[in-house]
């Protein structure tokens, strides 16, 4: 089965043809797609979409450039919407300092209370991370040693050092399409040491599309092209790289049901 682990079906550049989007993925062969919240006042639109398709799963969080729009957000506001059915995750939540577009110090308050809402849900924590290494990897750690939880690291291309201290926690990693650009030869470096037993794949649609659709919208109906890189890189067979994945990520989303082989 291939999966798509990390859409955005709710963004405006879907609003004409979201319908024509998803067909197109399964005729790909996309068997399911995780649609992503990138803040509670999406969630609603988020979880309709959800809702009105068998093979369509949510989740419920506050991209971290959205964390100005409620920096009180209380971890039992993530648990009840995260209590609806078919909502498997908490986030896509976490600190981008690229962008600075939410202060800091609201990024990182609002990152924790995600992170207790992961721990008390028991669903796993969707973390987005640019150019915050060193307070990502703090307060993962911190975290933790407070409560376990289960957690992926998104699209990653954060460095080598972050990447062995979410691994050392048990993170999974995402592949995204940036591993086809001909520029990233540190990333497809980070995904040859991602743990072999916890590595997905996204299309972060209607960004990052891979090669050969750079420059243009992402769909998730583009997945093959970022499954083959990673087989590539990691020198394994398409149906391997397949099979791992779908492992992989029903083992991160455990409370979507495995459909039967």
């Amino acid at each position: 089965m291939l999966i798509d682990s990390h859409v955005n079906l709710h963004a405006p550049q879907f609003a004409d043809d979201q319908a024509e989007v998803i067909a197109r993925a399964r005729q790909a062969g996309v068997g399911l797609m995780l649609t992503i919240c990138d803040k509670v006042s999406s969630f609603e639109a988020v979880h309709a979409i959800a809702m009105s398709h068998d093979d369509i799963w949510a989740t419920v969080g506050t991209h971290p450039h959205e964390a100005k729009e409620n920096p009180s957000l209380a971890a039992k506001t993530l648990a009840d919407l995260a209590a609806r059915p078919k909502v498997v995750g908490i986030g896509e939540c976490g600190l981008d300092f690229h962008y600075d577009l939410s202060p800091r110090e609201v990024q990182a308050a609002v990152f924790r209370v995600h992170v207790t809402a992961a721990r008390e849900t028991g669903l796993p924590l969707v973390v987005h991370t640019r150019e915050a290494d060193d307070l990502m990897g703090q307060i993962l750690e911190e975290e933790h040693a407070r409560g376990p939880f289960k957690l992926l690291m998104h699209c990653y291309t954060s460095g080598a050092d972050l990447a062995r201290r979410a691994a050392a926690l048990g993170a999974w990693f995402s592949v995204s399409g940036i591993a086809t650009f001909k520029a990233a030869d540190e990333v497809r470096a980070l995904i040859r040491d991602m743990p072999a037993d916890r590595i997905i794949v996204e299309t972060d649609c209607p960004y990052l599309a891979p090669v050969p659709f750079r420059g243009r919208r992402n769909e998730p109906a583009y997945i093959p092209h970022i499954l083959g890189k990673l087989a590539e890189v990691r020198e394994w067979s398409l149906a391997e790289a397949e099979q791992r994945t779908e492992d992989a990520f029903f083992a991160l989303f455990d409370r979507i049901p495995r459909p039967a082989a």
